[in-house]
């Protein structure tokens, strides 16, 4: 753990050292080769849910996503570049340092045994996140998503907050290691099933169920495309981790009381899938479509079975990296022609061809096309959640239609048709933008020859 957590913590003298002209360089190499250590973490561990490894948690579990987390660091700086070179040196250290700051704290929460310090770990990635949204976001409605980010999710934690105190008050201890061997809690009585949803509620939230998801489109609309980049890639996917964690202490009451959640979880899939029907605006069509996503992954989890939990980890990686890819497209789009509205930007294929072919691959892997894992964890889901009723077959189903849809309307319109008659004088794209491309969608690629690695058990 301290191999990746020591090298991320002296990325901060990097960064505030570095003459002015090689700081990205510097930064992005550190980073780097920071993300290039921590694939060794994909198999430092047991096989099985149960096996926490030698370090701290690094198990099937949490490898896939540490792994994550480390490898879009380089990528949210090779991102921002172009848009923050421009500004007073040290405003370019701080941006850099926020994105430094929070990769180390979710290294931290991903690898806690305690569940207490995850809870402290996860709370403080709101601090670098919400400085980035309100400092770099570049639209006037910055600040109530700033506001409407840090309150929803404060609301949903604090209640959290309280049954961890209980639940260490009772069981006397807060380590995932030794929690899960604990007899079952004999959980009867209203109090018992308040205390049930206040441990959910914090994850639900940040994930986010459909319902509680105001405050995502807010915030990646206004959000720089380095924290739309995180908040997609990595944050939401601390909600379903949580979850995970979480689940082992709440029974024998999920059974009964998880209904109403993974009925709102899957209407939401089928409800932000319309929406992203007639968005306007490229994030905020991407930003939706995280919200279906994270509905699928949301019912994987709750019901609880090594199939949903499988699912959903799988589609949490995929989903990652595929809408992380996506908001770096639409952040190049916007640079070039200084507009987010899709019909305003329809037609580039005919300038940028081999970005065409970035854009049709990301849709493509967006809609779950075979054979990329993106498909894998939507069907082992969908698998494991017909199972469990058939009757969410038809919500699921009709989820995986409307998001065929959605991602092909994206393309089309942002790709096909006319060119526009006020598109002059529009830049090429850098090689550094292709490299970027390719250091999102090539590990998807990769992980169609070994899906194993994210499974969450290894033979």
């Amino acid at each position: 753990m301290l191999k990746i957590l020591v090298p991320t913590i002296m990325l901060f003298p990097t960064i505030w050292l570095s003459p002015p002209k090689w700081l990205w360089t510097t930064s992005t190499l550190q980073s780097l080769m920071i993300a290039l250590i921590s694939l060794t973490w994909i198999k430092s561990s047991e096989t099985g849910w149960t096996c926490s490894g030698p370090y701290m948690a690094t198990d099937a579990l949490s490898a896939p996503l540490l792994v994550l987390t480390c490898w879009l660091l380089p990528l949210t700086i090779l991102a921002s570049q172009n848009h923050i070179k421009t500004e007073p040196i040290n405003r370019q250290r701080t941006y850099i340092t926020l994105l430094a700051s929070l990769q180390t704290f979710l290294i931290m929460a991903f690898g806690a045994t305690e569940i207490i310090m995850f809870y402290i770990m996860f709370e403080a990635t709101l601090i670098p996140t919400l400085i980035i949204i309100t400092r770099w976001g570049n639209q006037t409605e910055r600040l109530s998503a700033g506001t409407y980010f840090l309150f929803y999710t404060l609301t949903a934690s604090l209640p959290l907050l309280i049954a961890l105190l209980l639940l260490h008050r009772d069981a006397n201890t807060l380590s995932m290691l030794i929690i899960q061997h604990m007899h079952p809690l004999n959980l009867t009585s209203w109090g018992d099933k308040i205390w049930w949803l206040a441990c959910l509620s914090a994850f639900l939230v940040k994930m986010p169920l459909y319902g509680v998801h105001l405050w995502l489109p807010k915030a990646h609309v206004e959000a720089p495309v380095a924290g739309s980049m995180v908040l997609a890639a990595i944050l939401l996917k601390l909600g379903g981790y949580g979850m995970m964690r979480m689940m082992i202490v709440l029974d024998p009451l999920s059974k009964n009381l998880v209904y109403p959640i993974i009925v709102l979880a899957l209407w939401g899939v089928i409800m932000t899938g319309s929406i992203c029907l007639r968005q306007t605006d490229m994030k905020s069509l991407i930003a939706y479509s995280s919200v279906s996503h994270m509905g699928l992954v949301a019912g994987g989890i709750l019901i609880q079975t090594p199939w949903g939990f499988t699912g959903a980890l799988v589609l949490m990686i995929a989903h990652g990296l595929v809408s992380s890819a996506l908001f770096c497209l639409a952040n190049t789009t916007y640079e070039r022609t200084h507009s987010r509205t899709m019909i305003l930007t329809r037609g580039l294929q005919v300038l940028f061809p081999l970005t065409a072919t970035w854009w049709l691959i990301s849709n493509l892997a967006n809609l779950a096309l075979p054979p990329l894992p993106n498909l894998m964890g939507e069907l082992v889901i969908i698998t494991a959640m017909f199972n469990w009723s058939p009757w969410t077959l038809a919500l699921t189903g009709a989820g995986t239609l409307i998001t065929a849809a959605y991602s092909l309307y994206l393309f089309l319109l942002t790709q096909r048709g006319p060119l526009p008659q006020h598109m002059i004088n529009l830049q090429p794209f850098h090689t550094r933008e292709h490299l970027l491309m390719t250091m999102h969608l090539l590990p998807l690629l990769l992980l169609i020859t070994k899906p194993e690695v994210m499974w969450g058990w290894w033979y």
